[in-house]
């Protein structure tokens, strides 16, 4: 009798062990926009996945209280170019559980990756870069990590010269294939393509590229190569040429910051994105919710006729180290200096962006690096003023722009990416907990680098990272998201 009572206790203890979660989240309001759930549930995570989502209450060895939060999936930002690891920190802090260089992409994705392997503090990954093997098949190749300060940051952006203004042969557009073949094999996400970067590039280079992604099942992501509405050379016609390209090619499109192009024209530029997708074309884009840019100085964009272009003068430029707004002869000295500087650009209006955000269409995604505030305050910022402020955004679709789009975005380069952007039994446990009515941004253009509050908790794969509304000290649960014709072995 003793022996049954005691393997009775074995077999209750055993199978409250297997019912034992590694953290459970008790009592918050759990949102998925993929299948509509929004509820006071219990999560339960287990080896770095959801396990469970339930109304009855679960054990956990961590039980953490999110009762009067909202428990979410970690926000995913395809269009971040700060990836060291101040940048990942003012990520996290915004709910970002991953962070992919996917515009223009880095000119060695191998080295990109390897660098970051077991020091990243979220998830990461990357496009090959068209910009970076035009560049080094014209002989003017990329630092793929600069030392310093920011060490480990690749040079993303070419300077205004030969490589970017130059038509590239059949041969030499042949070779950055290759290149390009080269990227996809280390992990690559697909084809970033700077344009405006390249002006150099043909419309047939253009096609060429978008063909040769096709092949591969995989999508351009891409800075399209002009703004502004003088013609030709108008925003309108930079949209026409890259749809132009995705259907003739069939490679699936996405246009990266459509406001920051766009700029003043950014509603007829989304009506051309609704037109190409209800004629079955796979055409998405994102924005940010700012009204100033910011890019290198020195690099093509500033090539004569931009100001003519934006509509803006010298004085519309400003330094971010310093908050220096430039004169034509400030401008023309770092526009021809060898070194890089990051310039703001002041070329858009509030109205514009309020309009913008919360269009269906748009994905929220950063093109965050140090010096402009949306490296560290996007997230919250469409919080903040367009779900709690404006109330233009109920919280399920702003979440829906930040998880479940980037994340089906995804899914055209990598399975794994259906295990991203949902809060669901099965799914991976990347995940913010936050305060819906504290939220906030704080970072301006004066201070670019603060924080944002009222994210209380993030996991990364099962991990706490923000514990308590603090960084956790010496974790580095990030791993590489990569691309499926990768020979990496992942």
């Amino acid at each position: 009798m003793r022996t049954i009572r005691l393997l009775s206790l074995v077999l209750i203890s055993t199978f409250a062990a297997a019912q034992q979660f590694d953290v459970v989240l008790e009592g918050g309001r759990v949102m998925d926009p993929e299948t509509g759930l929004d509820a006071v549930r219990n999560v339960g995570i287990r080896d770095g996945k959801i396990a469970r989502i339930s109304a009855e209450p679960l054990s956990g060895r961590r039980v953490i209280h999110a009762a009067g939060l909202v428990v979410a999936p970690g926000f995913i930002d395809l269009h971040q170019h700060g990836q060291e690891l101040a940048s990942q920190r003012v990520k996290a802090f915004d709910g970002v559980t991953t962070a992919l260089e996917m515009e223009i992409g880095v000119p060695d994705v191998a080295q990109f990756l390897k660098s970051k392997e077991g020091q990243s503090l979220i998830h990461y990954g990357t496009t090959a870069s068209h910009v970076a093997a035009r560049a080094l098949v014209f002989g003017a190749p990329l630092n793929p990590g600069v030392t310093g300060p920011h060490a480990g940051i690749p040079e993303i952006l070419p300077k205004s010269g030969p490589a970017t203004d130059d038509n590239a042969t059949q041969e030499q557009i042949g070779r950055i294939k290759q290149r390009l073949q080269h990227e996809l094999d280390a992990g690559a996400l697909g084809i970033g393509m700077g344009i405006q970067y390249t002006p150099g590039a043909t419309r047939l280079e253009v096609i060429d590229i978008f063909r040769f992604a096709a092949q591969h099942e995989l999508p351009v992501y891409t800075h399209m190569r002009s703004f502004g509405r003088k013609e030709p050379g108008s925003a309108i016609e930079a949209v026409e040429e890259v749809i132009g390209a995705a259907a003739i090619s069939g490679a699936p499109l996405h246009i990266v910051h459509i406001n920051s192009t766009c700029l003043l024209d950014t509603i007829e530029c989304l009506s051309l994105v609704g037109g190409a997708r209800a004629r079955g074309l796979d055409v998405t884009t994102e924005a940010y919710p700012y009204i100033a840019g910011m890019t290198s100085i020195n690099s093509a964009l500033f090539n004569p006729g931009w100001r003519e272009k934006l509509g803006i003068e010298y004085s519309n430029l400003v330094l971010p180290s310093t908050g220096e707004h430039l004169t034509k002869e400030r401008f023309e000295a770092l526009h021809k200096s060898s070194e890089a500087q990051d310039v703001i650009i002041f070329a858009n209006t509030q109205e514009m962006v309020d309009a913008t955000i919360p269009n269906p269409l748009i994905m929220i995604a950063s093109d965050g690096a140090d010096g402009h505030p949306r490296n560290a305050g996007t997230y919250s910022r469409v919080l903040a003023q367009y779900v709690r402020e404006k109330k233009t955004l109920s919280l399920m679709d702003a979440l829906r722009k930040m998880t479940l789009m980037p994340a089906q975005m995804l899914e055209r380069s990598t399975p794994a990416a259906r295990h991203k952007g949902r809060l669901q039994e099965g799914a991976d446990a990347d995940i913010v907990v936050f305060d819906p009515a504290t939220i906030s941004d704080r970072s301006t253009f004066e201070k670019p680098m603060e924080a944002s509050v009222g994210v209380h908790q993030l996991l990364v794969a099962g991990r706490l990272l923000i514990d308590d509304g603090k960084l956790v000290r010496d974790v580095y649960p990030g791993r590489a998201i990569l691309g499926a014709g990768s020979s990496m072995g992942h």
